[in-house]
């Protein structure tokens, strides 16, 4: 099987009507509103070319104010985001599987987790969420997204989040993808050095 080309995947952000367009407004509608609530440390797994922060980011009033970390390991998808990133984001090419890539920008009061729950196992993404409260500081907001194919996870994923200390703000879905948002309501968690949270499929 060809590996797959993440730079063309984008695209489709861009076919009118498109799921992942819907999906990428609804995600971009949240990103603003923790913005608004005064988030200034913000972190990206997997972040691609950074659509989802990055115009949001450009038009936003608190811009000055907010230090971004973006990971990404396509050098590709990583060079797009570096030339749209404005001042005080810095874009990583790296595994945003791996702990040791937040050092030095965490805890975040945004964590996107977006793209990443339908490319991974079970279990791999059960290890994530139970890691993310190391990403976070308290009242972080984590946005996350995993399409609606079978088995549908949406409500198990939400389950895990809030056995690990977040609650629920938002479940968005149109049926064929879902935005879920949560937020942390637990006691600050330190980082733990070189731990693998997942590994693509």
């Amino acid at each position: 099987m060809a590996e797959r080309d993440w730079i063309t995947w984008h695209d489709h952000y861009d076919t009118p009507g498109s799921s992942l367009g819907r999906r990428l407004a609804v995600v971009r509608d949240h990103v603003r509103l923790a913005l608004d609530a005064g988030a200034e440390r913000v972190v990206s797994l997997c972040a691609g070319q950074g659509r989802d922060l990055l115009p949001v980011l450009a038009a936003h009033p608190r811009r000055d104010r907010v230090r971004a970390r973006l990971v990404e390991l396509d050098e590709g998808n990583a060079r797009i985001a570096q030339r749209a990133a404005p001042g005080g984001v810095e874009v990583v090419c790296g595994d945003a599987a791996l702990t040791d890539a937040y050092v030095g920008a965490v805890p975040a009061d945004l964590v996107l987790a977006c793209g990443i729950f339908g490319n991974i196992g079970d279990a791999d993404i059960r290890r994530t969420v139970a890691t993310l409260p190391q990403l976070c500081a308290p009242g972080a907001t984590v946005i996350w997204t995993r399409g609606r194919h079978a088995p549908d996870l949406l409500p198990v994923i939400c389950e895990w989040f809030e056995e690990d200390g977040f609650e629920r703000v938002d479940l968005a879905s149109d049926g064929r993808y879902g935005v879920g948002v949560h937020r942390y309501t637990g006691p600050p968690r330190p980082l733990e050095p070189d731990v693998r949270m997942f590994t693509f499929l």
